[in-house]
């Protein structure tokens, strides 16, 4: 009896339409990243409170997002003034290539567009494996998580390009210990470049502006792994 790797087809399928839609945005000029985090790690305030920051640059980005139920995010990135688009999985658990095919018409529709922002469903298991045309992964942490969430996690850390640690406000509060959760983090995957981040201090996030604004503005500053997905 032959075993069917029924996953390891529909992979391959989305990591064809993955490839195509990154060639598309490449073609616009257009500089996509994939933020992933479990609910509630704060990946909609620090879309928020980047685009306060960036100001006049902000007017070139557009924000995806996407959650099981509800535009509630998207209403919240709309009145940034900045333009979003909802996809609403239902019962899946994360966003895959052919839905952000799906939006490749809206995107394009964005005179101007330099950042895209890919604010994946509240989950830090099967966003990992879906690579969706972006150019960098970012996986985003609050320190109400645990800083054993890399080792518990690794597909994630592993596939991403930056990590956020977020809500460091809080850290007092917790048993969260920073620089035990980077070196975590690092063990998984060496390369990882790391921020610290409060959206409600401020702390850090001039930093992650920064070094988002060199990517849209002078090219990008490290190289995303996602676009080698397809000799996994």
């Amino acid at each position: 009896m032959h075993e069917i790797h029924l996953e390891e087809k529909i992979l391959k399928k989305n990591d064809e339409i993955a490839a195509g839609t990154r060639v598309a945005f490449k073609k616009m000029g257009i500089f996509s990243i994939n933020m992933v985090s479990s609910p509630g790690a704060g990946k909609t305030s620090i879309i928020e409170e980047t685009v306060k920051r960036l100001g006049a640059e902000a007017e070139g980005i557009a924000v995806i997002e996407g959650d099981q139920e509800t535009d509630l995010d998207k209403q919240r990135i709309e009145k940034c003034n900045i333009p979003a688009h909802q996809i609403t999985t239902g019962r899946a658990c994360h966003l895959d290539a052919e839905m952000i095919c799906s939006a490749l018409e809206w995107v394009m529709e964005r005179k101007g567009l330099r950042l895209l922002i890919i604010e994946n469903v509240g989950n830090m298991v099967c966003p990992a494996e879906y690579d969706l045309g972006e150019e960098m992964m970012v996986a985003v942490l609050s320190v109400a998580e645990g800083d054993d969430k890399p080792l518990k996690y690794p597909a994630l850390f592993n596939a991403a390009d930056v990590l956020i640690i977020n809500k460091t406000d809080l850290t007092p509060q917790t048993d969260f210990d920073l620089e035990r959760a980077k070196k975590n983090a690092l063990k998984i995957n060496p390369g990882l470049k790391i921020f610290t981040t409060s959206c409600r201090t401020g702390e850090g996030i001039d930093e992650w502006c920064a070094f988002l604004a060199g990517l849209t503005i002078k090219g990008p500053a490290i190289k995303g792994k996602r676009e080698h997905r397809s000799s996994r």
